[in-house]
């Protein structure tokens, strides 16, 4: 069992110590709860609609291109926190906890062979997060962003549709990540 699925905003690299708190916080976590931690798009998604705006791509390779940005900040995430393992498949996951790792997802392989979600705009990070908590049967969703201000109008459009009803999310902030943040 999954205790949380912890989407980190790729927004957070734009934050000067929002990262490395971030990730303090998550390693604190990892030793009590058992998480998978699921990476934003952040700037190499921006860089996807920065490259379609000059150079015009279909909905299908412009959401190829940012799942793939997803994997880029997995990658940069398993680099930074101790004890991670980059995983690419849900099998992966239960293997990274049974050795003692804390398990970060790059999707692009998951996502590509089970092509569960929409291929536009309409579906973020957040999404795929809340559809990857589902699928892992864990018990919350929490959402790292950079503030807290309008969090709730930032969720995709898809995202209530991707969440099932019984999994509880939180939104948080990494100044909120401190002492016991771990939301029940």
């Amino acid at each position: 069992m999954i205790d949380a699925v912890v989407k980190v905003g790729g927004a957070l690299l734009d934050t000067s110590d929002a990262l490395e708190r971030t990730i303090s916080a998550l390693e604190l976590l990892a030793q009590h709860r058992t998480i998978l931690i699921v990476p934003g798009g952040g700037p190499f998604a921006d860089a996807v609609r920065s490259v379609s705006e000059q150079h015009p791509l279909s909905d299908d390779d412009a959401h190829w291109m940012a799942i793939l940005g997803m994997d880029q900040f997995a990658i940069l995430l398993a680099s930074r926190i101790r004890n991670a393992e980059l995983v690419h498949r849900r099998g992966e996951v239960a293997r990274a906890h049974a050795r003692g790792k804390i398990p970060v997802l790059a999707p692009f392989h998951w996502l590509r062979e089970a092509d569960p979600l929409p291929h536009s705009w309409d579906v973020t990070s957040d999404s795929i997060a809340a559809w990857i908590a589902a699928e892992v049967g864990a018990r919350q969703l929490i959402l790292i962003k950079p503030d807290a201000h309008d969090a709730l109008t930032a969720l995709d459009r898809y995202f209530d549709r991707a969440r099932p009803p019984s999994l509880k999310y939180s939104i948080l902030t990494p100044a909120m990540l401190t002492g016991s943040w771990f939301p029940e």
